[in-house]
């Protein structure tokens, strides 16, 4: 009867023991580093005249078939779309003469009004994954490429 208590006491103490150093292993100091890069820098001149406020709620289904046709599978989302788009003029297609004597700057050439910049949000709601039809990182960022299409 003492060998089976003995059995069980070391049983039982291994496993607290394997339970704690794997708890002191899952502690993890996480470490950021944060690199800026400068990359460029422009002189930009642009004159935005018009600014847009956007919201759009976008459904995305996309359904795939396995096995012969048998089987579908289908993902899902619901996403809704805030952006913000800029419209107006750059400034740097215009074509400017100067005449010194008559202290006069003439402005040729003025530029239709353009789409300067859009700036999107997406926040996802019920996203679903199928079975065989998960989503992946570049389903994600087509559906975002595709939210920027559909504002513009």
């Amino acid at each position: 009867m003492e060998i089976i208590f003995a059995i069980i006491f070391g049983v039982l103490s291994a496993l607290g023991v394997s339970t704690y150093i794997k708890h002191i292993q899952n502690k993890k100091l996480a470490q950021t580093q944060s690199v800026i890069l400068l990359e460029k820098i422009k002189k930009v001149c642009k004159f935005i005249t018009v600014e847009g406020d956007f919201a759009e709620i976008y459904h995305y289904e996309d359904v795939k078939e396995r096995f012969l046709k048998l089987v579908s599978s289908t993902k899902k989302a619901l996403v809704i779309i805030d952006a913000k788009a800029h419209v107006g003029f750059d400034l740097s297609k215009i074509d400017m003469v100067a005449n010194p004597e008559t202290k006069l700057i003439t402005l040729k050439h003025f530029p239709q009004a353009e789409i300067l910049f859009i700036e999107t949000n997406l926040k996802y709601y019920d996203k679903q994954d199928g079975i065989f039809n998960k989503f992946q990182a570049t389903d994600l960022t087509a559906l975002h490429n595709e939210a920027k299409l559909h504002i513009r």
